[in-house]
Parts: C-alpha cells; structure tokens; sequence
C-alpha cells in the first residue's frame, strides 16, 4: 500500500521534524496524526472545499499545445496546508482561493487538507497520494522534508511546492518561488513615507533565509523612503500564535512607532488586531488584508500565490507542469500592493508607481539575501543574526 511504503521510509525523519514555512509548532509525536479535514461549510473560504464543477469548456495555457492529460472532471489537485490553516486570511487561503479558481474555471477536482501542527504534514501527502491525485502542491518551506520524502518515494506522482527551492533537483517536484523583497520594498516605502513618529515596526513568523527576504526588502525600502527612520524588529516564533503577534505590537507601539507591518500568516491577525486596538497603521501581507480592518490596513504586500497555485493546477492538467523552480516577481506581477488604496496619501502613491517602474527596469535592485543588503544598508537588519 502507498501509505505504508512512506511511512517506513519517513519514521526516522518524523522525530527529527522542524519547522520550516508557516509553523510555529516544532513537536513531533511518535506516531503521525491522523490527517484533518475542514468542514468547508464552516470553515473553507469563498466556497466550499468539495469538488468544483466542470465549465463547459477549459482552454490551454499559452505554453499547452494540446488537449488535457486527462478528462478534467477527473483530474484531481490536492493541496496540503501549512500549520497556520485554509482561514489564515494570508499565504494558505490564498493557495486555497486560487485552486478554488482553476476547480472553477478549468472543472478540475480540488480538495486541501489542513495541517494542524507539522506531524500532519506527511500523513496529509499519504492521503492524497493513497487517492491518486494527479497534482498534489505543497504549501509553504515547512513541507519541504516531507515533499521529498514523498516526491522520492514516488517518483510518478506529481508535487508542487510554494515557497521552497530545496527541492528544484528533483525531477517530479515544481518550486513555485516569489521575490518578496520586491512586494515589502514597496511597502517599506509607503511605512517611511506614511510614519509620523519616524518609527516603524516589523513581525516576522519565523527566522528563515525564506522569511528574512521580506525584512531585507522591507528594512530598505523604509531606509530609502525616509533614512532617518528607526525599524522596530520581532521574531513571533510561530506563524500561529495571534496573542504573541498582538503583544509585540503593543510593546512597539509603546516604544513609538506608529506603522506596523506583518509577514507572520495566522499570528499576523494578532499585529492587525493590536494596530487597531492602538490606533495605529498596519501593513498585511501575501493578500489584500484591507478587509479584516479597513480603517487599520494601510497596504499590503501582496504575493500572488493564488496565481501559482492555479497556474500549476493548469500545467499540470495539460501536461506541461516542468520541475524545476518558477519564480513570480514585478515583472509578471507576481509580487506588488494591494490594490486597495484608500489609505494611502495619493502622492506618495505616485512615487510608488515610479518605484515599481525602476525596480522593473532593473534601476533600483531591491536586496534579497543578508549580503546584498548589508552591502547598502548595514548591519540594521537583526532578525537574522
């Protein structure tokens, strides 16, 4: 059986788990959890988590040049959560939202499971391998272990992942990767030109080189907005922790600062929450988070991971899925702000259009890795130590 095959293979690595994209829980437990569904009709976001029904027709990507693998009413995309859950209001709805589209719009199946804490992580890949999943995408770098395990252990069966490039060797695995230093850039030019108190704060949901790229991109684009401006820094340790994201922002907003930004998934609606309650500003991220708290969401640094998730929806129904990585940036507006403006100064809005017009062009390079930015900025950046 499928199931049993990875589970041998995987016992030593289950008690060396570690948290590694959207977790903050680092047990393990000897025997793996039972894989947990949500109930779509309380839980799942937009619509329901059941299979979606076929449109009359599908089309082919630009890159197709034939028909579907398979009839798409019986192609079958699974996806597996992180820890942070399909209702974070971030990285794992959007996944979800965007498989939702292509159920839709292509009449493919689609299903997720929720991981509760990382030992659900293998055994939700078992299930939707045990079901024959034609595509089975792995959301976020705290998977990427399990993905391989699994992606070596089967080497039929299809995987993408978000926001892991660890596993780009492989040959049945796609890495679906953002540059969203680019997206904070952007946001960190609106902090230091929005700030009053020439203080600024940022929570980070884990320290990883994944995460840190956010804070490079944020830390300068707030430095070159307005030098003079101090960058208040946290790291939640979790990305599902509310009640730590609300006390550290509550602790920054004592210390003065006045714009708060986020890219910590689930224990970032805790950051929102205590902006709000302080009456400050607060920055989302991944998706446009102006509606968890219009009159608190400044902007948002937005990741299009719905977008990834359906393009390998669609690649994948029409055979054309490459291993390998993929990467979204400016260019194919894969990484920008929310759309949502209305508190944002129109002036400073215009600026922004010119930044993200140089960093297109190549004139401004927005710094993604602790060399590159310490090279321009300094040693300012301190999550990463």
């Amino acid at each position: 059986m499928k199931k049993s095959a990875l589970a041998v293979l995987l016992a030593a690595s289950m008690a060396l788990s570690m948290t590694a994209c959207g977790g903050g829980s680092t047990e393990t437990t000897a025997a793996a959890t039972e894989a947990t569904t949500t109930a779509a009709a309380t839980e799942a976001p937009a619509e329901t988590k059941a299979e979606a029904e076929a449109p009359a027709e599908t089309e082919a990507p630009a890159d197709a040049a034939g028909a579907p693998v398979k009839d798409p009413s019986e192609f079958k995309v699974g996806m597996v959560t992180d820890v942070g859950g399909v209702n974070d209001g971030s990285f794992n709805q959007s996944s979800w939202e965007g498989l939702q589209r292509a159920g839709k719009e292509l009449g493919i199946q689609v299903n997720y499971l929720e991981s509760k804490n990382d030992a659900d992580y293998t055994p939700n890949i078992e299930n939707f391998v045990d079901e024959d999943y034609d595509l089975i995408i792995c959301v976020g770098y705290m998977l990427s272990d399990a993905t391989r395990k699994a992606a070596e252990a089967y080497p039929d069966q299809q995987f993408a992942i978000i926001d892991d490039a660890v596993n780009a060797d492989l040959p049945n695995v796609t890495c679906l990767m953002f540059e969203q230093a680019q997206s904070s850039y952007l946001v960190g030019y609106v902090a230091g030109k929005t700030t009053e108190s020439n203080k600024v704060g940022f929570v980070i949901g884990m320290a990883s080189e994944n995460m840190h790229q956010f804070g490079y991109g944020y830390l300068a684009g707030v430095k070159d907005a307005n030098p003079d401006a101090e960058i208040l820094q946290y790291n939640a340790n979790a990305f599902n922790d509310p009640a730590t994201g609300k006390s550290a922002t509550t602790k920054m907003v004592t210390d003065g600062a006045d714009v708060v930004f986020h890219a910590a998934g689930g224990t970032g609606l805790g950051v929102i929450e205590g902006c709000k309650e302080n009456g400050i500003w607060a920055i989302g991220v991944d998706t446009d988070q102006s509606s968890i708290a219009p009159e608190t969401i400044l902007t948002s640094a937005m990741k299009r991971v719905d977008n990834a998730s359906y393009d390998a929806a669609e690649e994948a129904l029409y055979g054309v899925l490459e291993n390998g990585v993929k990467t979204y940036d400016i260019n194919t507006a894969g990484v920008d702000i929310a759309p949502t403006t209305d508190n944002v100064a129109p002036e400073i809005l215009t600026e922004i259009e010119d930044v993200k017009a140089k960093i297109a062009s190549g004139e401004i390079v927005v710094p993604n890795n602790k060399a590159d930015f310490e090279a321009a900025y300094g040693e300012i950046y301190t999550l990463d130590d």
